[in-house]
Formats: C-alpha cells, sequence, structure tokens
C-alpha cells in the first residue's frame, strides 16, 4: 500500500514538473511571436532620428523605427510615456519660436518661424540676416541667435505677437564711422557691426514699457531712447543707460 502510494505522488510530481515545461516553453514561444527578433533588437532600433525641419512651418515626422515594434508589457509603457511627458512639460521650451518684423527705412517685412524643436532653422536665419541687413550699404552680416532669442523672450513678456519696427539692426564699419561723425551716442565697437545688437519699437507701446520690459529680462544692454521712441537691445554684458 505504502509503494504504490509512494509511485503515485512520483508520477503525479513527474505529470506537474513536465505541465509546468510545457507552459514555460508555450509561453516563450508566444513572446517570440508577438515580439520575433525586433524584440532582441529593440535597445538598437529605439533610436529617434532627429526631424527634418522646413521654412516657416512645422513638418510632421513619425518615426518608422519604434512604431512598427510590438508592444508586449502595456504597463511598462505606459509608465515611461508618462515619465517623459511630464519631463518635457516640466522643462517648458517652446517647441518653436517665431518673430515678426518690419523695417522703418527699407518697408521690408518678415514673418516667420527660425527655431524649430531644439534647431535653429538655416533658411530663415539668411532671410532674417537679409532683412536686418545695413541697408546704407546693403552689406549682410550673421545676426546672433541670441539676440533673436531676446527679442522673442522680450514678445513674450509683453504678451504681444506685433511685429518688431526695426530702427537698426548690423552695421558695417563704414556705416558706424559715418554715423559716429554726426552723433557722439554711437560707440565706437557697437554691437551691430557684429550682428549683435537691434533698435526697436513695437507699434502701441511706448518705449519706455519695453525697455521696463527688457530690464526685468536682466539679458544683455538696454538702451532707452525716448526722444527718437526706441529701444536698443544687445548680447553684450548686462547694462542700461
Amino acid at each position: 500500500m505504502k509503494k504504490k502510494s509512494l509511485e503515485n505522488i512520483i508520477d503525479q510530481e513527474s505529470e506537474i514538473a513536465s505541465r509546468r515545461k510545457f507552459l514555460k516553453q508555450l509561453a516563450y514561444g508566444s513572446l517570440l511571436a508577438l515580439g520575433g527578433s525586433e524584440i532582441t533588437s529593440a535597445s538598437v532600433r529605439d533610436i529617434i532620428r532627429p526631424p527634418r525641419y522646413g521654412h516657416g512651418r512645422l513638418y510632421n515626422h513619425t518615426s518608422h523605427t519604434v512604431s512598427n515594434i510590438k508592444k508586449v508589457n502595456s504597463r511598462t509603457e505606459t509608465h515611461t510615456h508618462t515619465h517623459t511627458h511630464t519631463h518635457t512639460q516640466s522643462l517648458n521650451f517652446p517647441v518653436y519660436k517665431t518673430l515678426s518684423f518690419e523695417h522703418a527705412h527699407t518697408g521690408d517685412k518678415l514673418k516667420l518661424t527660425y527655431f524649430e524643436r531644439g534647431r535653429y532653422i538655416k533658411d530663415a536665419l539668411n532671410e532674417i540676416n537679409y532683412l536686418l541687413r545695413d541697408y546704407h550699404t546693403d552689406d549682410i552680416h550673421p545676426i546672433d541667435t541670441a539676440l533673436l532669442d531676446q527679442l522673442f523672450d522680450l514678445k513674450q513678456t509683453l504678451g504681444v505677437s506685433k511685429p518688431f519696427h526695426i530702427v537698426s539692426g548690423y552695421r558695417s564699419p563704414a556705416t558706424n564711422a559715418e554715423l559716429r561723425r554726426h552723433s557722439h551716442a554711437v560707440a565706437e565697437h557697437s554691437f551691430h557691426m557684429q550682428g549683435r545688437a537691434i533698435d526697436i519699437r513695437i507699434e502701441g507701446l511706448n518705449a519706455k514699457t519695453i525697455r521696463n520690459a527688457a530690464l526685468t529680462m536682466a539679458r544683455g544692454g538696454v538702451g532707452y531712447y525716448p526722444y527718437d521712441d526706441f529701444v536698443h537691445l544687445d548680447t553684450g554684458d548686462i547694462r542700461t543707460w
């Protein structure tokens, strides 16, 4: 009796072990069916290539490498997505930056996106460089992107979407020297000659309001010219006059 019972127990345990092995193999096979070779290569294929940027508009970009991977653990994916989204929101970086200009002397007008998804747009910068050229000589010089960001932040601080009216952008050394002969207010080594300064107005706002908003940003130089109704901004040391 005891010998038969012992044999029964051994047979039952063998049967249970066989079932466990079968279920384990079945589960592993199902996992491979879901993910296949894509799961094993996910660490390589999960690289999202940077989007292509276009001038003045936002292009939709979908990474085909990520979208094709089967999602095995939806709970983990949801948690990761939520965490990433929260982190991105906390940085509070703008996805794109847009500026509008009207040149007081040439009449040129421009509205465009110059920064998009972490990158400056080369074609947009070229257009801005042209609009802010030395209108006396038509010389063109690269405009400091930090100055453009300063203008964008000033627009955000003021809460306006109106264009910046340009009094002066880039100045060639020859133009700067000529202006110095007529005004002691023109600096010999002006930041205008480096594409790092701009003189602006905004329709409907007086120069004092623009100056005060610029001062709150504590970025670069801020010059106030109430008689001529414009404000000077540059990317030099923090100072005011």
